[in-house]
């Protein structure tokens, strides 16, 4: 591969999945820049019937989107076409967002003056995408964008540069213009030049924390410019006194290690009361178990498929050894079918009794757990992170998920559900390391329009009623 081309790589099989030529950024940007313009003229009605078109593009496309988004991040088909459903759905959602987060609206006044609330696009934003969900997330911050009116620069994940390309052509054959989307394949170099380009107005960011505070550091003197992160989690999943000890098991497997964990919401941490975590433990342990993992299109389905890449599955076998040596204990061990290839088993390590835990986001199948004596004690171990994207009990009575609600520091909390269950149709975002209180999906509208408010009268009417002089003859010659 030369520095000119990007090649993806399937992770379930390490065959070359696509390639293709480094953008240049600066000649993308200024395509963007000059076709903005245009775009942001056109009634709104035309910008969102063209975005309804898009849906219809990607229905009819949509098991062939589906199957790249399988091959490139190695997720199941069933996950994978869920993905393509979330796709054709922001339209709608968005849609509904831009009309009740950015209306116009019209104020009444004395002697007739009237007050306008009116939003305007920021101009050409920047958008820079994850490989976990490389259609859904993107699009995201792509669809309401487009709504308000601005054009975008889109830079797919390097490592799912398949499926963004087919994202940009879809949306283009949906007749949005090729200067208002325009595509920016490359690596980290590409990423960082679009970031601090001068020809952005703002820049949408979905991925890890470390990332997002480089970004804030970069913007931090360009308060004109707008910049939304989406960042990670180290989320806990709080069990406590749960009536039916399987149904909390689900709902443990599937926040930890739906996606192979590779999910921003994902539980990381599992903290439970201490005199009864055996049965729970077990229970979550027997259903891991069987959780299968294999490749994308694989008969039986899989739950999950492998890590994004043999370095990602490296590291994470270096992360759970490490939590080994701190003292943790391993319940379920981290396993690996195949060096050369980045399958990884669900693991779950018992880290109670390790004093200084790290609060970093294990980005994969690794769950850690913690046993607590009590419930106040268990809000106190959910809230020992910087992060707070997303958290969930499951058990406890009202009144305890009421006490949860509102000490735990998350922006998606929820109650007997998954802590990656979050509807598209809700604001998404949360606060700390994970987020600069930009929350996107249907709040998304918010980062992609200014408000500008004006004050208007048919004809100019004015006087100076106290602080003038006296007129006289003198002054008045």
């Amino acid at each position: 591969m030369s520095a000119s081309e990007l090649v993806s790589i399937e992770p379930a099989t390490g065959a070359v999945l696509w390639r293709g030529n480094v953008s240049n950024v600066d000649e993308e940007v200024a395509i963007a820049r000059s076709s903005w313009v245009h775009w942001a003229s056109q009634p709104l009605t035309v910008r969102i019937e063209t975005l309804r078109r898009f849906t219809d593009a990607v229905r009819q496309k949509g098991e062939q989107l589906a199957d790249t988004i399988a091959r490139e991040t190695g997720k199941p088909m069933w996950e994978a076409r869920n993905e393509v459903e979330s796709v054709i759905s922001k339209v709608d959602i968005s849609v509904r967002s831009y009309a009740e987060r950015t209306p116009q609206r019209r104020l009444e006044g004395s002697m007739g003056l009237k007050t306008s609330v009116r939003h305007k696009p920021h101009g050409v934003l920047g958008v820079l995408g994850p490989y976990n969900f490389p259609a859904h997330l993107p699009n995201g911050h792509i669809v309401p964008a487009l709504i308000a009116g601005n054009s975008v620069v889109f830079k797919p994940s390097e490592k799912t540069p398949a499926t963004g390309e087919l994202l940009v052509s879809l949306l283009h054959a949906a007749g949005v213009p090729s200067g208002v989307v325009r595509l920016v394949i490359g690596g980290p170099d590409q990423g960082k030049a679009l970031a601090a380009h001068p020809g952005l107005d703002g820049l949408l960011f979905t991925g890890s924390a470390t990332t997002g505070m480089a970004l804030s550091r970069l913007y931090a003197d360009r308060p004109g410019k707008i910049l939304a992160l989406e960042l990670g989690g180290n989320n806990p999943l709080v069990v406590w006194d749960a009536p039916d000890a399987h149904a909390a098991a689900v709902i443990v497997c599937q926040s930890a290690f739906m996606s192979a964990g590779q999910r921003c919401t994902s539980a990381r941490r599992l903290i439970v009361r201490d005199e009864t975590a055996g049965p729970l433990l077990a229970e979550v342990k027997k259903l891991a178990d069987r959780l299968i993992v294999g490749e994308p299109h694989g008969s039986p389905a899989p739950f999950m498929g492998p890590v994004i890449d043999v370095a990602a599955a490296d590291a994470l076998e270096e992360s759970f050894l490490a939590l080994m040596m701190r003292g943790g204990v391993p319940i379920k061990n981290l396993e690996r079918a195949a060096p050369h290839l980045p399958y990884l088993s669900p693991a779950i390590i018992d880290m109670t009794n390790v004093k200084d835990k790290p609060d970093i986001e294990l980005f994969g199948p690794i769950l850690q757990v913690i046993r607590v004596p009590d419930f106040e004690s268990a809000i106190a171990e959910a809230n020992a992170t910087n992060y707070g994207l997303s958290a969930s009990l499951v058990g406890g009575s009202p009144e305890m998920y009421d006490r949860f609600w509102a000490n735990v520091r998350a922006g998606v909390i929820n109650w007997n559900r998954p802590t990656n269950g979050a509807p598209s149709n809700a604001p998404f975002g949360g606060v700390g390391l994970s987020g600069n209180h930009r929350p996107s999906a249907a709040y998304a509208a918010d980062y992609c329009a200014y408000p500008v408010v004006s004050t208007e009268e048919e004809n100019a009417r004015a006087s100076i009623g106290i602080g003038l002089r006296e007129i006289t003859s003198s002054f008045a010659k």
